[in-house]
């Protein structure tokens, strides 16, 4: 298997993650958030999973970014920029570690594309075997996410629309 478009992709993720962070100006931490979400996307678009990527795109790179600045240009100008206090020894400490051990865990996750790994023996075979006769829906992705899991996609369409309205009373200019 080739990294040569999988490595550099994983580099900047953690070059625009690192990026937010460490700006000192809320705006550019915006733009550098939209792209990380837009890197994101590619990622989920390279892996297969294009429903994730619109979304991520969409969501995340342009809702989210669109939101930010909208908020941060109805604030005044001497909040935009970010005052930082050095972090506790601890976390300088800690999250590294805590890092290492996430690597060393993933040793024990299944190969990407394993037909053994515990998601493909499960419930995919009888999603792909009963989507048509169960749904009427040639497509089987439309039939897990409408059909088979429609109340996991019902709470999360109510989240998101929650988000959508909470963020619309928030940015609505109230006329005094």
């Amino acid at each position: 298997m080739t990294y040569s478009f999988e490595l550099p992709l994983l580099a900047l993720l953690m070059i625009t993650a690192a990026g937010a962070i460490l700006v000192k100006d809320l705006i550019s931490a915006a733009f550098i958030l939209g792209s990380y979400s837009f890197f994101l996307a590619l990622v989920w678009a390279w892996l297969g999973a294009v429903d994730l990527a619109f979304v991520e795109a969409v969501v995340g790179a342009g809702l989210a970014t669109v939101f930010f600045l909208l908020t941060l240009f109805q604030t005044d100008p001497k909040d935009h920029s970010i005052r930082r206090t050095t972090p506790p020894l601890v976390a300088l400490l800690g999250l590294p570690a805590f890092g290492l051990l996430l690597l060393y865990a993933a040793d024990d996750l299944p190969e990407f594309g394993d037909p053994a790994s515990p998601a493909s023996v499960h419930v995919s075979p009888v999603y792909l075997e009963n989507s048509l006769q169960d749904t009427r829906t040639p497509n089987v992705v439309t039939s897990i996410i409408m059909d088979y899991r429609g109340f996991d996609t019902l709470i999360e369409t109510a989240v998101v629309f929650t988000a959508g309205i909470a963020c619309a009373a928030l940015l609505r200019r109230t006329r005094t």
